[in-house]
């Protein structure tokens, strides 16, 4: 990435050997000092994680804060400005001890680490990452020559090193936020295949696709120039706009790719067309001659792939990317597409990782390798096709039929007349479509020219607030509507304000405080409480803040219990005490969000799934009462038959089985519990005990959409949700079928996973519960 390495733009994030990304600092195109700084961040991580905790002590104690008493104002041994000369922290840590005094404050080191004594070992691990990802940055600061390079890794140095002192979680605090240009390159690619291949049949749809999988997975593992070397190749260009997008991709895509503390992004995901002009020409350019220097080491059914469509490919895109008239780069291109839109995913595999035993050309390999992280998204028509069943699992061919005779709930007639059983925020939404209303997220600046109407808005709210609640004082709601730290989400009908949430962000923390929250009297029973409280979180999860804290008097518990607030606080005290307000009557409530569900569109899908299993139902009644024709075979001269042979016999012995169960479920209990103990004691359970960690598997709740353990089969046994042998056994088998869709099948996990699953059956056949 120096100058002096000379990285030329275009260089692919992998050496020519197809080994690894190049890390920040690492200099050179082979990516070989990429390979030996990632591994040995990996390699140091584990073995400090598996060290005695006072070991950790003493490594944190480095650059903890002093907390002896006298108001000491250390900051550790090593300040938030690097020397000079580069570090030696190994042989730093290897001779430190706690009784040692801080070089900084004479204090013992063990005064550093008194805050750390009782935090959790997996708090402590988190921690020591940060620790190992600070002592990165700081070689990287000093063997870096290009100033714009050098000054993001110092600025990444200084957070990580904040994060340790304040115990946070270290967050990027820029003006915009990921994603930064709207539609997405992998979104504008999508958009291209859908437009100039929709017409195409399945086989050449699924080879164009290959090839926009192929391209994606390059840009995201593609070395960006620096912007001086970029000013050098071309004097013309847009210096400062190329400038900031090198920086975010830095932030954002580049340096968390070894330092794992930063949110990691994929460049396709954030960045648009104005990135992808940047580099598409010389990355082509590259990619083909590449491509034409290593075709004697391609496998035979790859080479016609990369050597003849993909240059095609690769033409017509460059045709759309710099037309001033392409629509694939229009936010509403797929609104007026009839067919839809054609999924290609990249995710997260690093192409290094997809190797072929014939072939070293691995930067065009395609297909992810089993293990690796994916992106959420919808699966790939091929892949629903391949995903393990799981028994009791509807199929999606009956689900999609099913979801073909239900009305949309989006597309309801607008009207005033809603049912009874609506949702509580229907009403709202439907005037938010209708344009009745709108949300803005507003503040006080000082740094910025005021804003009329945002002025009017914010006089409007301290009076709703003022009017709503009468026992805060007008001078305080005033002083913190307009205080820059805090935001207010308002509620806006027919230009003025209605309504709204004000509230303080601390990312650093990791939770938002709830300061006021009203809706004008006159316009209350109407749902905007409900609706209100869900923009709020769907902006939060945009922000990557995914806890509300708030105290809220006796008139608003019921107000935030409907809200999914509860007196159950899930952010650590030592997170909030000191940063929030506290209210002498007041009860502090908590609310963790979940980034997966879309909060303002919630009711929608519940009241779909309704309507699905309601069909379902009805389906399987109509099955249940079909009337079958009588056996006509013992005229023909047969004596004999299977009874299993008889039509609707199956579905009747089913009926019995499972009334026999819902009559006798203690019987059941007892059955399933003895199972699940036989299970749990099994010396191949051991990988399926608990949930999986998301430190330890980075990913897996991508790849995996229902995730299933042990324990919870446990907790879900002891509260009686088993009320049939099927919805056991369908949870068990999830896990193996989890197991085996997430690692390859030469993994410990993976023969665990069958062996577990054989005994399992031979448990299951025991106790009479599926036949021998």
């Amino acid at each position: 990435m120096a100058d002096s390495a000379g990285i030329q733009q275009g260089s692919p994030a992998i050496g020519a050997a197809g080994l690894v990304p190049a890390a920040p600092g690492a200099g050179g195109t082979e990516g070989s000092g990429a390979a030996g700084g990632s591994a040995r961040i990996a390699v140091k991580k584990a073995q400090l994680r598996s060290s005695p905790r006072p070991k950790k002590l003493e490594k944190l104690g480095v650059y903890s804060s002093c907390k002896a008493e006298g108001a000491c104002k250390c900051n550790g041994w090593k300040s938030q400005n690097p020397p000079p000369t580069p570090p030696r922290t190994d042989q730093q840590s290897n001779t430190v001890n706690l009784q040692e005094p801080c070089r900084s404050c004479s204090h013992t080191l063990g005064d550093h680490v008194t805050h750390l004594e009782n935090i959790s070992e997996e708090e402590m691990n988190r921690l020591l990452g940060i620790v190992l990802d600070v002592e990165y940055l700081y070689t990287c600061v000093h063997k870096e020559e290009d100033a714009d390079t050098k000054q993001v890794y110092f600025s990444l140095f200084k957070l990580l090193r904040k994060s340790i002192l304040q115990m946070g979680k270290p967050t990027l605090e820029a003006q915009e936020s990921p994603p930064f240009e709207k539609p997405s390159i992998e979104q504008g690619v999508n958009n291209f295949v859908q437009y100039k291949f929709s017409h195409l049949p399945s086989k050449e749809r699924q080879t164009i696709m290959e090839l926009a999988k192929m391209f994606l997975n390059q840009i995201n593992y593609w070395q960006l120039e620096t912007p001086s070397q970029r000013r050098q190749r071309v004097p013309n260009d847009d210096a400062a706009g190329y400038k900031a997008n090198y920086t975010r991709w830095l932030c954002y895509c580049n340096v968390p790719q070894f330092c794992d503390s930063l949110p990691r992004y994929e460049t396709t995901q954030i960045f648009g067309r104005t990135l992808l002009r940047s580099v598409f020409t010389v990355m082509r350019k590259q990619l083909l001659e590449q491509a034409r220097q290593e075709k004697d080491k391609l496998p035979p059914e790859k080479r016609t792939l990369i050597l003849t469509h993909f240059p095609k490919f690769l033409s017509m895109l460059e045709e759309e990317v710099y037309s001033h008239s392409s629509p694939i780069w229009s936010q509403d291109y797929l609104a007026g597409v009839s067919g839809g839109q054609i999924p290609i995913h990249t995710g997260s595999t690093h192409p290094h990782k997809l190797t072929c035993r014939s072939s070293r050309f691995t930067p065009l390999q395609t297909h992810p390798s089993i293990g690796e992280k994916r992106k959420p998204s919808e699966p790939l028509p091929y892949e629903e096709n391949k995903r393990p069943r799981v028994v009791g699992d509807i199929p999606m061919d009956l689900i999609n039929e099913v979801m073909a005779t239900i009305a949309d709930p989006a597309a309801i007639p607008e009207t005033s007349l809603l049912s009874a059983h609506s949702a509580r925020d229907e009403a709202a939404r439907l005037e938010e479509r209708r344009g009745v209303i709108e949300f803005h997220v507003i503040g006080n600046s000082l740094n910025q020219k005021p804003n009329k109407r945002i002025l009017m808005w914010l006089v409007g709210l301290q009076n709703v607030f003022s009017h709503q609640l009468p026992r805060m004082p007008k001078e305080y709601i005033t002083r913190l509507v307009f205080d820059p730290k805090h935001k207010t989400l308002s509620l806006i009908k027919d230009g003025r304000v209605i309504g709204g949430i004000c509230f303080r962000m601390f990312p650093s923390q990791g939770f938002t405080e709830i300061v006021f929250c009203a809706v004008t009297s006159n316009e209350q029973v109407k749902g905007y409480g409900t609706h209100l409280m869900n923009h709020l979180k769907e902006y939060h999860i945009k922000h990557e803040i995914l806890n509300f804290l708030t105290y809220a008097d006796e008139y608003a518990i019921g107000y935030f219990k409907k809200q999914g607030f509860s007196k159950d606080i899930k952010v650590p005290k030592a997170k909030y005490v000191g940063y929030i307000k506290d209210y002498e009557g007041a009860t502090l409530m908590g609310c963790e969000l979940n980034p997966s569900i879309p909060y303002t569109e919630f009711s929608v899908i519940i009241k779909k799934q309704k309507e699905i299993i309601k069909k379902l139902i009805e389906r399987k009644q109509a099955q249940i009462r079909k009337v079958y024709p009588g056996l006509s075979c013992f005229k023909e001269g047969v004596r004999q038959i299977p009874i299993e042979s008889i039509p609707g016999i199956r579905t009747l012995l089913q009926l019995l089985t499972l009334q026999k169960e819902l009559k006798d479920p203690d019987q059941l209990y007892s059955t399933l519990k003895t199972i699940l103990q036989h299970v749990k004691s099994h010396p191949n359970a051991w990988p399926f005990m608990e949930p999986v960690k998301k430190t330890e598997a980075p990913g897996y709740y991508q790849v995996i959409r229902f995730p299933m353990d042990l324990k919870t089969m446990s907790e879900r046994l002891k509260s009686r949700y088993y009320t049939t042998r099927k919805l056991f056994m369908a949870d068990m088998q999830r896990i193996f079928t989890n197991c085996r869709e997430y690692n390859p099948p030469e993994s410990e996990y993976y023969k665990c996973a069958n062996l577990l699953e054989k005994f399992f059956y031979t448990k299951i056949k025991e106790a009479g519960l599926i036949e021998k």
